[in-house]
């Protein structure tokens, strides 16, 4: 008999994208360039949502 694999709920504002690094525009000493790390602000950077069911109000 198959098993049904559990679906995760992709953040609806990222699309499961959660993180992206951003140049500044700026080099380092050592030429690199200079790079921020950004997170998507509705899933904290998971790339997932939990159910409504199981969110508090309020958190």
């Amino acid at each position: 008999m198959s098993q049904t694999t559990p679906t995760v709920r992709v953040c609806r504002d990222c699309d499961g994208f959660a993180t992206a690094t951003i140049t500044t525009g700026l080099r380092t000493i050592g030429g690199a360039r200079d790079t921020i790390r950004v997170h998507c602000p509705s899933c904290r950077g998971l790339g997932h949502t939990a159910p409504a069911s199981l969110v508090r109000a309020g958190k």
